[in-house]
């Protein structure tokens, strides 16, 4: 079972760009909103309208019904994953110090785009290190907050686990959304039970889903899913950098990437080819899983009743 890192203050993210000792290569530093400048008083203006000019009708657009879910506690019990309103232990804690990063992150990027403040990328080296694990506790974790609802999306095309490993029945997805003009991508949406939590799965399978994301509908629909809730944060769980391609084109259309690395296995070289290969987008931050604890070592739980042992 993969867990992520734990140890001595600092988040997840923090902590695996001081393992590997080169965060300033791809990582700009976070600036607390309060150091921001000012935004400077604009000026009003008077619009002139012509006198037959006729104003364009606002159509708004129907709610979509989604499919609705139940998401299998035990299946998250069994996976290792984030269990809403269990106590709060180990995992809940290393997973709110790392989404509160990416949260910052994406305050600051809201101030120059705040559509795409409202996407990121949980991505990998190379597959078995963890990153469809950390996406969805990652999700589960950031559906807790008051004022966001989050969508996963299963965008790992080869091969999509997203909805196998919370036991939702898998359905018609992005893929799907991209191929057919037809198909509305709201519509492909899954509602869950866990409070501010839905998916989307990958849709049906195809040997053309680089060409699919890399064409022009693929920044529309992700505007789709943006306009559809105002609240709405997007997480992609793409395929590995170093294995598939599409992940290259989605670092494109996201405002932040979290990479995740293996401490036990994950090498520089392998880090820094996938930072080239998601070049497209400015921030990407490292997230350090599976790390060995040392005997009698500090870490979270302790405070909550679980003790070093458990």
């Amino acid at each position: 079972m993969n867990k992520p890192i734990m140890n001595k203050g600092g988040s997840l993210l923090e902590r695996a760009a001081e393992v590997y000792d080169f965060s300033a290569h791809f990582r700009a530093p976070v600036i607390p909103a309060d150091d921001l400048p000012p935004v400077p008083p604009v000026e009003p203006v008077e619009t002139i309208v012509p006198l037959r000019a006729t104003p364009t009708p606002v159509v708004p657009t129907a709610p979509v019904a989604h499919r609705e879910a139940a998401i299998d506690r035990a299946l998250l019990v069994e996976n290792g994953l984030l269990v809403p309103g269990a106590p709060v232990g180990v995992l809940a804690e290393e997973f709110r110090l790392a989404k509160r990063q990416l949260l910052l992150t994406a305050r600051r990027l809201a101030a120059t785009d705040p559509a795409k403040a409202r996407t990121m990328l949980v991505c990998s080296p190379k597959p078995g290190d963890g990153k469809t694990y950390c996406a969805v506790n990652l999700a589960i974790s950031m559906a807790a907050e008051r004022d966001l609802r989050v969508l996963l999306v299963d965008a790992d095309f080869a091969k999509p686990s997203v909805m196998s490993r919370l036991g939702v029945e898998d359905g018609p997805g992005l893929l799907d959304a991209l191929a057919d003009p037809s198909i509305d991508i709201e519509s492909c949406v899954v509602g869950t039970d866990i409070p501010n939590l839905s998916l989307l799965p990958a849709g049906a399978g195809s040997t053309s889903d680089t060409e699919l994301i890399a064409s022009d509908r693929t920044p529309a629909l992700i505007a789709r899913l943006l306009a559809a809730d105002p609240q709405r944060v997007v997480i992609f769980d793409s395929p590995p950098a170093l294995a598939a391609s599409p992940a290259s084109v989605l670092a494109l259309h996201v405002g932040q990437i979290a990479l995740v690395v293996r401490a036990d296995r994950t090498i520089e070289s392998d880090i820094r080819d996938a930072v080239h290969r998601l070049e497209g987008c400015d921030e990407i931050q490292l997230l350090l899983n599976s790390v060995s604890y040392a005997p009698g070592g500090a870490r979270f739980g302790s405070y909550y009743g679980q003790g070093d042992g458990q």
